[in-house]
């Protein structure tokens, strides 16, 4: 069975070079930003979801 691209199979030298990547790419500063964007955006896909579980089960209660 093919793996996607190389992902089956990373460890930790792949890590280390791929930070080193991304640090030469956007350098100390902007790290922390996109870090902060990315919780930003995982916690509203997680309060999303939420909701959204909360008006299915919301609304099986009324229907009964």
């Amino acid at each position: 069975m093919k793996t996607f691209l190389f992902l089956g199979n990373i460890g930790a030298g792949e890590i280390v070079i791929i930070a080193l990547v991304v640090l030469l790419l956007f350098g100390g500063k902007k790290i922390p930003e996109l870090m902060k964007g990315l919780g930003k955006g995982v916690k509203s896909f997680k309060d999303g979801m939420n909701e959204i579980e909360k008006d299915i089960n919301g609304g099986d209660a009324e229907s009964k």
